[in-house]
């Protein structure tokens, strides 16, 4: 059962890279970042290649976590190619996106032994399934996001605090110590604001006298001191910036001077009215009752709520700033439906307790499908430079100009297929391996029109009242000619008439779609 426990979480977020294979512009450097380390290697003379010297975002990020998962990648690579999965350099990037599957799956995997040792076997096989059928864990535990990075070690810290005896009253110090010292590690290194959860974790280990202060002081000193100079060292290697500690910076920038603002506002509560509803789904209120019947699932979630609260101070919000808090809520309402399925079938609230816990994870799988839906279609950039791939795969001279809006929805570097570096084994015939992919931004359709050495554009439709398509690119139809459109999610639509309620319920939900890039070729 247990093993069948972990294929599951594995496969749940296999089954999610496999189903939206492409990527979006904020998960873009880790993942260039890990073509680069993948293509190139990491000499010094390789360096001059990478992809963030050119597009190097409004902070610098850590190249840390895209090394490691380049190199965790290498042993997968023969095997991938024995068993003919790898055909191109975009076959590579599902390779890299599964194999961070398979390290998230660890943490959760590790986690749920902790879980089912500390309330019981029932409660853990409801934590996979809670888990499982929510969207954003398992949709995006294979993305290159930095708070991906930092989940695993955010839930190995989970797994030494939780990892005890139904009855036991504290863990052993030496669990807190490296517990405190792996969030550090996570909070120096990829994401600074996970110290607003070691923060109440600490204060909790020393109310409940878990260890000391002294203790703590020494852990986090040696700790972060570790991580600070490797963090600095490996970064500022990649940047060439001495010295540089990239999650400082992004601090400065965001907090110190407010820039995080620029990207939007919400108000305080947005996190507990909208973004954790979203990411818990029914566990927000299997949650509440796993509180109520369970006094150590109150102290598991205090320091959960007072992380997500103390980030609530914070004008720009997201969710995925809070999404190490998920598996602790989790596991508050695995305990709760662990609870409503143990009660009685012979007395009425028993029957009432199984049909509840049945009705929320139904409720799950039917949110967690349209969302799935919904996001499988959000990639028009992707699905673009694949259709191009395919259609012009037998031309030699091909120099194509990829738009922001194709570049920041899944044009990727490793889709630049027919363009150098490959892998060994990875490379078209010779005599079609040498096209252009050109990202250089805010080039007008005349601009590119007066260069002759672009002879396809992959480019952004505009509706602006354009009578067809065509001229709602703004290229000229004397010198290009449309041979693709390329169409996207633009909104859900609910029908509610009568006849499509009562004879068609399956077309209740319906999603519209949109015009969002076209293929272009000169003429």
């Amino acid at each position: 059962m247990s093993t069948l426990l972990d294929v599951a979480l594995l496969l749940t977020g296999c089954a999610h890279v496999y189903l939206a294979p492409y990527t979006k512009v904020e998960e873009s450097f880790n993942l260039h970042a890990t073509h680069d380390v993948l293509m190139y290697g990491i000499g010094q003379k390789a360096l001059s290649n990478y992809d963030h010297f050119v597009f190097p975002g409004a902070v610098p990020r850590t190249f840390l976590g895209s090394v490691l998962l380049a190199w965790f990648c290498k042993p997968f690579i023969p095997l991938a190619e024995h068993a003919e999965f790898l055909s191109n350099k975009f076959d590579l990037q599902l390779l890299a996106r599964f194999v961070l599957v398979f390290y998230n799956t660890i943490g959760f995997s590790l986690l749920r032994r902790a879980v089912s040792r500390r309330f019981g076997g029932p409660t853990g096989v409801w934590f996979v399934v809670l888990t499982c059928t929510q969207f954003h864990v398992p949709f995006w535990m294979g993305r290159t996001l930095p708070n991906m990075f930092a989940l695993l070690p955010t839930n190995l810290a989970f797994y030494l605090l939780y990892s005890r005896a139904p009855n036991s009253l504290r863990p052993s110090a030496r669990n807190v110590h490296m517990a405190i010292a792996i969030l550090t590690f996570a909070t120096v290194v990829f994401r600074s604001e996970l110290l607003l959860l070691l923060a109440p974790l600490v204060l909790q280990s020393l109310i409940s006298e878990y260890t000391t202060i002294k203790k703590i002081i020494q852990t986090g000193i040696i700790a972060g001191v570790a991580s600070i100079a490797l963090t600095v060292s490996v970064d500022s290697y990649f940047w060439q910036r001495y010295p540089l500690w990239p999650e400082l910076y992004g601090l400065y920038f965001n907090v110190v001077q407010g820039k995080s603002s620029d990207w939007g506002v919400s108000p305080f509560h947005a996190y507990f009215t909208s973004h954790l509803p979203k990411l818990l789904l029914s566990s927000s209120v299997l949650s509440f009752v796993g509180a109520v019947i369970d006094r150590r699932i109150r102290s598991l979630l205090w320091p959960a709520i007072t992380f997500v609260l103390l980030l609530s101070g914070l004008g720009h919000k997201e969710w995925r700033f809070i999404v190490y808090a998920v598996p602790l809520f989790n596991i508050a309402a695995a305990r709760a439906a662990a609870w409503l399925v143990s009660i009685k079938k012979s007395i009425f609230l028993g029957r009432l307790g199984l049909a509840t816990a049945a009705v929320l994870v139904i409720a799950n799988c039917l949110a967690t499908t349209v969302l799935t839906a919904v996001s499988i279609d959000n990639y028009p950039g992707g699905k673009a430079l694949t259709r191009f791939n395919d259609m012009y795969a037998e031309h030699k001279h091909v120099h194509v100009h990829i738009s922001n809006l194709a570049a920041q929805t899944g044009a990727s570097l490793f889709l630049q297929t027919h363009s150098p570096p490959y892998l060994p084994g990875l490379a078209p015939p010779a005599e079609f391996s040498h096209w252009t992919y050109n990202k250089t931004e805010n080039l007008t359709p005349a601009l590119l029109t007066s260069s002759h050495d672009i002879t396809h554009a992959i480019a952004e439709v505009s509706a602006n009242g354009a009578r067809n398509t065509f001229e709602a690119t703004g290229f000229p139809g004397g010198s290009w000619r449309m041979t693709g459109v390329v169409t996207a999610f633009q909104r859900l639509n609910i029908d509610k008439s009568i006849a499509t309620i009562t004879r068609r319920p399956w077309e209740v939900v319906q999603f519209l779609r949109s015009e969002e890039l076209a293929i272009l070729e000169r003429k």
